[in-house]
């Protein structure tokens, strides 16, 4: 094949043309060339390709079924061009995100949308899962990027941090929505719903009561902010909720406040520590970067619990 392609060209541009003067024009080459091309490819195939009629070319039944074949071939080389040149300007390729529960519902599918809008050619792998998996999934090279929790879990992964301030909800009926800024000392016994009790805000809020002698009375267990926010919903309690959860959410059926001492959800961007970024992997990060700084908190200071 690779010997017979520029004879394929020049037939192929004189079929499309309808003249050498044409196939020359095309691929940039003299008349003579195109001749020369047609001529050897005719001996080497020992097929009579054209008719000569008055100086013009006519293709013979055999040049036809040769045609439509070599046709295939060319449509497909254009597509291989277009997605060198669709690759070189980013508007190609694939993006591997994976990401926790929390940002799945609504931020991550938000950014996959806005970053895909002018990347027709671009495929998306799109999962989310708890955050010990996902840094499982990006070492074995099943995901380029990862948004979960901290602590990082493998060596052989870079990890970005963002710290995210929690807030309190509550049902909107109750009597607490008076107050601007909720402690444990005013949510002293109040049912409570919570994550996992591993879970670094379970274990935050936890030391906080414990410092201000209040009790965190748990009603409620659940593995996901957005199901703790439903139950809020339901007045089954009070709750400690993500920003992400809150931004996608209608806000209905309870309110927000503050909650002090300040929580923070520790949040890490985590990709594989010498194994290359793809070009759009790359540009995918640099804008859920930004997005995820524009959310978090202004300072870093945080419980360690």
């Amino acid at each position: 094949m690779t010997s017979y392609f520029r004879h394929y060209q020049a037939f192929h541009a004189i079929i499309e043309t309808g003249t050498v003067t044409g196939a020359a024009e095309r691929l940039g080459v003299s008349q003579p060339a195109i001749s020369n091309l047609l001529a050897q490819l005719e001996r080497r195939t020992r097929l009579k390709l054209f008719e000569r009629n008055r100086g013009r070319l006519l293709p013979t039944p055999e040049a036809m079924v040769l045609y439509d074949e070599i046709d295939t071939v060319m449509r497909g080389l254009v597509h291989v061009n277009q997605a060198v040149v669709d690759l070189q300007n980013q508007k190609a390729g694939q993006l591997q995100v994976a990401t926790n529960h929390a940002m799945a519902f609504g931020f991550m599918p938000g950014e996959i949308a806005r970053f895909a809008a002018d990347k027709p050619n671009l495929t998306v792998a799109f999962q989310s899962q708890y955050s010990a998996k996902i840094q499982e999934w990006v070492m074995a090279g099943l995901f380029e990027i990862g948004i979960c929790e901290l602590p990082v879990r493998h060596d052989g992964l870079e990890a970005k941090p963002f710290f995210f301030e929690i807030l309190c909800a509550l049902p909107d009926h109750s009597p607490l929505a008076r107050h601007e800024v909720l402690t444990p000392s005013l949510l002293d016994d109040q049912p409570f719903i919570v994550m996992g009790a591993d879970h670094m805000v379970t274990r935050r809020a936890r030391e906080a009561f414990h410092n201000e002698g209040a009790t965190l009375r748990i009603r409620c267990q659940t593995d996901l902010f957005r199901n703790a926010l439903n139950l809020v919903k339901q007045g089954l309690g009070v709750t400690l909720v993500d920003p992400f959860t809150v931004a996608t959410d209608p806000q209905q059926g309870y309110v927000l406040r503050r909650f002090t001492p300040r929580i923070l959800l520790d949040v890490i961007i985590v990709t594989a520590r010498g194994r290359p970024i793809s070009a759009i992997g790359a540009q995918f990060l640099e804008q859920v970067s930004a997005s995820m700084a524009a959310l978090a908190a202004p300072e870093t200071d945080r419980f360690e619990g």
